[in-house]
């Protein structure tokens, strides 16, 4: 059985005394074992998570990774640099990354392969606009994108990819993507997955849901057999909000 997981994206939300602050309200509410939990606070706000984060099951994630070791790329963090802060965890292509700041598909691959091999997992972002969901071209491009994220990558390391699919056209716009909208493109992405690399993989991978979850609709959608997650964005921000997702997703494990 995959092991749920939760993470909470913060954005750009958060000062350093904030970040402790609501991890500080946290922590009481999501002790358990039942479900992975992780919160991505921003660069800024790693320190203070991390010593905030002491002694306790939740993990720590960022937002983005960069694919070098080092050098001249003004701006950007490294695994390695990371990975010394206690990162285990880094959200790579997130739309909003794709959409403002130019991502593509091939700089999505670096960092998860980078991410990898600094042994931090990769929680990989897909999913479609609503043009391309009228069109019909859901799995054309969400399976494209799936594909391009795993190339060059050998079983082993596929399996332990985190994969959160967003419904971009589902994000913020005051439409919602339903519990079998979202099961069935996770089962496609699950397929896509079983063909690259054979049906262990496809049954290890961890594939969130990045639409919109919250308390309401958390059970409904981690209920589908393929949901093994999501990836929070708003609800990340209020501790009660985000427990009660948890709790959601544990309670489904048991």
């Amino acid at each position: 059985m995959r092991k749920p997981i939760i993470a909470g994206n913060w954005k750009m939300n958060m000062t350093p005394s904030e970040c402790a602050k609501l991890i500080g309200e946290l922590r009481p509410l999501v002790e358990s074992e039942a479900c992975e939990v992780i919160v991505c606070p921003p660069f800024t706000d790693l320190a203070a998570a991390k010593e905030a984060l002491e002694g306790s099951s939740i993990r720590l994630g960022a937002q983005n990774i960069h694919w070098a070791d080092k050098g001249a790329y003004t701006g950007e963090v490294s695994a390695a640099m990371l990975k010394e802060l206690g990162v285990e965890y880094a959200i790579i292509g997130h739309s909003e990354r794709r959409q403002y700041f130019g991502e593509t598909d091939e700089g999505v691959n670096l960092r998860a392969r980078a991410a990898l091999a600094c042994g931090i997992t990769p929680i990989v972002c897909v999913g479609e606009s609503l043009a391309q969901r009228e069109a019909g071209e859901t799995e054309a491009w969400v399976g494209a994108q799936t594909k391009a994220a795993f190339k060059d990558m050998g079983a082993d390391d596929a399996a332990r990819v985190v994969i959160a699919y967003e419904p971009i056209w589902a994000i913020g716009t005051g439409r919602t993507a339903t519990s079998a909208q979202a099961e069935e493109t996770i089962a496609f992405i699950r397929a896509v997955v079983r063909e690259l690399y054979g049906e262990a993989a496809a049954e290890a991978v961890r594939i969130q849901y990045g639409g919109s979850m919250n308390p309401k609709n958390a059970a409904e959608l981690m209920a589908m057999p393929d949901i093994d997650g999501g990836l929070i964005g708003g609800a990340s921000l209020k501790a009660v909000d985000f427990s009660q997702i948890v709790n959601c997703a544990a309670e489904g494990a048991k």
